[in-house]
């Protein structure tokens, strides 16, 4: 069979399993089979696909209508045009957080910043933001350390690094040097524990740890809010992604912990996907 055959039968095949967008995942597996891109299959249309490589593109398709997702079969997921190493042990980084970088991209390019990603994960954001303004001095802390070691690793690849940002294994703040930071980012586990059972299957497949926030999802924004007081320069920003339907109560956890003109950004979507508010002078 043809290349555009077998691409037609690996689509028919997930679309009826019910696979959102079952067309790009089967045109991304196919194209990681021939070790090419999307865009270079569509020239390849009418070659034969070998036996040998339909099977292996049957395989991964067994696996996403198993319930695997996309990222982990193929060990890669783009996120702000950086080709992120991912594996079961972090969250797959979605579009949906790189509002949190482009928020706080809006920081400036002072030489003397610094900045701090809590719940780093594969180092999306921490590695997106030394990326696209490389004078910042970036530190990026997780309790996990599997998570760190892929986000060495893809520090190591994409920034030429890992020494690049300044990754710390522990608790939110536990493992942070006592300095204070121009910015501090977060894309902490914000789900309802009462709601993980009712998440797409691929995304319970995701670490639990990085998912379940506790009874109201708030746990460890909480806990954010109250730390970051420590390490925040007056005047420095605490940004955090969570659910549009938390943002008002967020809000008013950060008003009462002293933080100011805290305001919102929207996603892809234009949902309020990030809260962003700033450290006055009484805050300690």
């Amino acid at each position: 069979m043809t290349i555009r055959e077998v691409l037609t039968q690996g689509t028919a095949r997930l679309r009826k399993a019910g696979i959102d967008n079952p067309g790009l995942d089967a045109a991304l597996f196919l194209a990681f089979i021939l070790k090419t891109n999307r865009e270079k299959l569509i020239l390849r249309d009418a070659e034969a696909l070998h036996e040998d490589g339909a099977e292996d593109f049957a395989g991964l398709l067994d696996r996403r209508i198993a319930g695997e997702c996309t990222a982990y079969i193929l060990g890669r997921k783009e996120f702000r045009g950086l080709d992120l190493i991912v594996t079961p042990d972090v969250l797959v980084p979605r579009p949906d957080t790189e509002t949190l970088v482009e928020a706080a991209l809006t920081i400036g390019t002072d030489q003397e910043l610094t900045a701090l990603d809590l719940c780093t994960g594969s180092g999306a954001v921490a590695i997106a933001l030394k990326h696209e303004l490389p004078s910042l001095e970036v530190y990026a802390s997780d309790i996990s350390a599997k998570a760190l070691a892929v986000a060495r690793e893809n520090a190591r690849r994409l920034l030429g690094s890992d020494g690049a940002v300044h990754f710390l294994q522990g608790d939110l703040f536990s493992p942070v040097p006592e300095i204070r930071f121009s910015l501090i980012t977060a894309n902490p586990p914000y789900v309802a524990s009462g709601e993980i059972a009712a998440l797409a299957r691929e995304v319970r497949g995701e670490p639990l740890l990085a998912l379940d926030g506790g009874k109201d999802g708030l746990d460890l924004v909480r806990r954010i809010i109250d730390g970051a007081r420590s390490y925040l320069l007056p005047g420095g920003r605490l940004l955090m992604e969570a659910d549009p339907r938390q943002m008002a109560g967020i809000s008013l956890i950060l008003e009462k912990k002293g933080y100011r003109d805290i305001r919102t950004y929207q996603d892809l979507s234009g949902q309020d996907r990030v809260i962003d508010g700033i450290a006055g002078c009484d805050v300690q």
